[in-house]
């Protein structure tokens, strides 16, 4: 085999491209209702959901030990699975984040990350080395429950901004000012991200720190890890994920500053909790599972379902469809230092081919601007004119 520091140092490089992809798969988590409400300009939206990820990432460890010391069981001589196979099923969690952001799907990067793990680790040592209670209590059970508590929760959140803001004889209802709001709650909502989702790539190189016996079983990520991991998030955050912003900010229901407020208050609130109790969540499913649900706590609202059932799709493919690259991949490392040299050379390929064909069809801020709905900034009411000549009338709310 190969030098087994070598394996760890491709391992974190790996670990850290995936953390990258994570930052601009989900910036929308956090900012695609602000820039569709015009609460936020796009670049500014990213800077700052980048620098509170950073933050976020400093705040909280439990969510990486989860990963590190719980859905990867170990044996007399610490856990199970091997340097090899963690960059096996990294490579699967890579690829199949890539798939879906070139397709615009906000799918969760926390399943793919946990299919490609369990589907190398199947592989490379057997069923024995994943811990499938540790995975139904804190992935499984929470990516069945959060969108619909977050989901419920922005439905009422909607409603009760709506009936407290409501119209009365012509006067102003007061709802500019969610607009203001909603740069705090997307705010909160990169904050929460960063305490959730760059938490799993700390757990997955502790993991292999601990696997490579470089660290002792059953310790938390070191700083360098954490400050790693932070900064990979922030700067693939910044870069902005444009596609899964245009169809989280206009492709589920069209957004306004109300809805989009109560959608991040939700969204925040799930996020910190399960973070808080260790829960690896998805915080793309908290957040799709919101805007939905402040759709349909507005009157007059349309959700498209069709988009919803495929981003649900996207869900449900999410997990096994990683797992099975990341199987593909560990059968490869069984081959020894080949395999593993196979493993990298047709992963870089597979990656390099998926940033090609987004060019060919690229989506930038400004084109992504382009497919909002004005009326999602502002709402105009036209009246019909009285008489001939005389201008239109036209109101805001």
């Amino acid at each position: 085999m190969p030098d087994l520091t070598l394996i760890v140092i491709l391992v974190i490089a790996l670990a850290l491209v995936f953390d990258f992809t994570n930052g601009f798969h989900d910036t929308a988590n956090a900012m695609a209702t602000p820039i569709a409400t015009g609460a936020m300009k796009p670049k500014v939206a990213v800077g700052v959901a980048a620098l509170l990820n950073l933050v976020g990432a400093f705040l909280s460890t439990e969510v990486a030990r989860t990963i590190s010391g719980g859905i990867i069981t170990e044996g007399e001589n610490g856990v199970l699975i091997t340097p090899e196979l963690i960059f096996a099923g990294l490579i699967g969690a890579t690829v199949w984040n890539l798939i879906t952001w070139l397709r615009g799907l906000p799918s969760s990067s926390s399943h793919a990350l946990f299919g490609g793990l369990i589907g190398a680790a199947i592989i490379g040592i057997g069923t024995n080395a994943v811990d499938y209670g540790v995975v139904a209590s804190k992935v499984v059970l929470p990516a069945l429950l959060a969108p619909l508590i977050a989901g419920l929760i922005a439905l009422i959140a909607t409603k009760l901004a709506y009936s407290i803001t409501r119209r009365d004889l012509g006067k102003p209802d007061g709802r500019g000012g969610f607009r203001s709001a909603q740069i705090f709650s997307s705010s909160l909502v990169a904050l929460a991200h960063g305490t959730n989702d760059a938490q799993k790539t700390m757990g997955v190189i502790t993991l292999t720190l601990i696997a490579g016996g470089f660290q002792a079983a059953g310790s938390g990520p070191t700083f360098w890890v954490i400050a790693a991991c932070a900064l990979a998030i922030a700067l693939g955050t910044y870069t902005g994920g444009w596609r899964i912003i245009r169809t989280m900010g206009t492709g589920l229901t069209e957004v306004k500053p109300a809805q989009g407020f109560a959608a991040e208050t939700s969204t925040a609130a799930t996020i910190l909790a399960s973070s808080h109790l260790g829960f690896a969540l998805s915080t793309t499913q908290v957040a799709s599972g919101s805007v939905i649900g402040s759709g349909l706590g507005r009157r007059g609202a349309t959700v498209r379902w069709g988009m919803a059932a495929r981003i649900a799709l996207g869900w449900v493919l999410t997990l096994p469809a990683s797992a099975i690259m990341g199987a593909f991949a560990a059968g490869l490392t069984l081959l020894g230092p080949i395999g593993i040299l196979l493993d990298a050379v047709i992963g870089t390929l597979v990656i390099v081919a998926l940033f090609r064909w987004s060019r060919r069809n690229r989506v930038t801020h400004n084109t992504m601007l382009n497919d909002i709905d004005d009326a999602g900034r502002v709402v105009k009411i036209t009246k019909t004119p009285r008489r001939p000549g005389r201008r239109e009338k036209q109101v805001s709310l």
